[in-house]
């Protein structure tokens, strides 16, 4: 890290500690976010940490439906978002409407809902789960028949894991379906001794030739096996910096150099430090929509 870049974040963390704040960040920020954090994670994670968290601000390093969600745990933080602009395409693919109109008619579905998604659409939902704990979260459920929103390849994979009827709405992350199966079989050709290890959120063809199906708190810990000294990855290559951090020595391959969310790379030194001077932007979620998403939340973080 330069001289600039390393003055921009002593002033953070001596910001931070003066306005007992925390820094929570996404494992697809940039490496100089995940530089300051006090906790880098999976939406998994981070929520947990968020539940965990004294803090008087909470400042998230991730995108919207995050940052709400932290202030649906925290409902007495303040919650700061450094960039209002860091949304989710997925999380945009379902509205509270439109998942109204579809329990109608399938009213005897239990509705699952991914936690990337609008505090409005969890407040709909009957549970949340992350990519990390999907699978517990459907086996948990005392219901044969389940619709799982919004992202249709998790609840895909999902619904091969566990026997009950599945609904799928036709989410998707635009990211992560830029990952080809081809360029796998390809890679795995070049670099024989390679672990696969793919995201969830991936087509069903790319889940198909992998070793591994995982979160990304899952392949940070995988990355740590002795076994594992080469690995290919298959989700946003944010993550790639964190893995080569805590892994000297071993080797990280990007399936696709185009895997890149340029919602998470929004959030700058800059940003966090002007975040944290003006107290904003601020995100945060009415007491009716909070407390009906925060009994959706708190049934997953039970399940772990």
């Amino acid at each position: 890290m330069s001289d600039d870049r390393a003055s921009l974040a002593a002033k953070i963390l001596e910001l931070k500690k003066a306005k007992n704040a925390v820094i929570l960040v996404h494992n697809y920020q940039l490496g100089e976010i995940q530089g300051i954090a006090d906790f880098v994670g999976d939406s998994l994670g981070l929520s947990q940490n968020a539940a965990r968290v004294k803090a008087d601000v909470i400042v998230f390093c991730g995108v919207h439906f995050m940052a709400e969600t932290a202030a649906i745990i925290c409902p007495k933080a303040t919650v700061l978002l450094p960039d209002r602009h860091a949304g989710c395409p997925m999380a945009n693919m379902i509205t509270a409407e439109q998942l109204r109109r579809k329990k109608k008619e399938l009213p005897k579905a239990t509705v699952v809902c991914y936690i990337n998604s609008t505090a409005a659409v969890k407040a709909e939902s009957d549970i949340c789960c992350t990519s990390a704990n999907a699978i517990k979260v459907a086996e948990s459920i005392d219901n044969d028949e389940i619709l799982f929103v919004p992202d249709q390849y998790l609840g895909h994979y999902v619904s091969t894991k566990v026997n009950k009827k599945f609904h799928l709405w036709p989410g998707y992350c635009p990211t992560h379906v830029r990952i080809q199966s081809q360029d796998i079989i390809q890679l795995k050709k070049e670099n024989p001794r390679a672990k696969v290890v793919v995201h969830p959120e991936c087509r069903p063809d790319v889940i198909a030739v992998a070793d591994e199906v995982m979160s990304t708190g899952g392949m940070i810990r995988y990355a740590q096996r002795n076994d594992v000294q080469e690995m290919i990855v298959g989700t946003e290559i944010g993550i790639i910096h964190r893995l080569k951090k805590e892994n000297p020595g071993k080797k990280f391959i990007p399936v696709s150099e185009q895997a890149i969310c340029p919602n998470m790379k929004l959030i700058t030194l800059e940003k966090v430090l002007w975040s944290l001077e003006e107290m904003r932007p601020q995100v945060t979620v009415s007491e009716n929509i909070g407390i009906k998403a925060k009994a959706a939340v708190d049934k997953m973080l039970a399940i772990v």
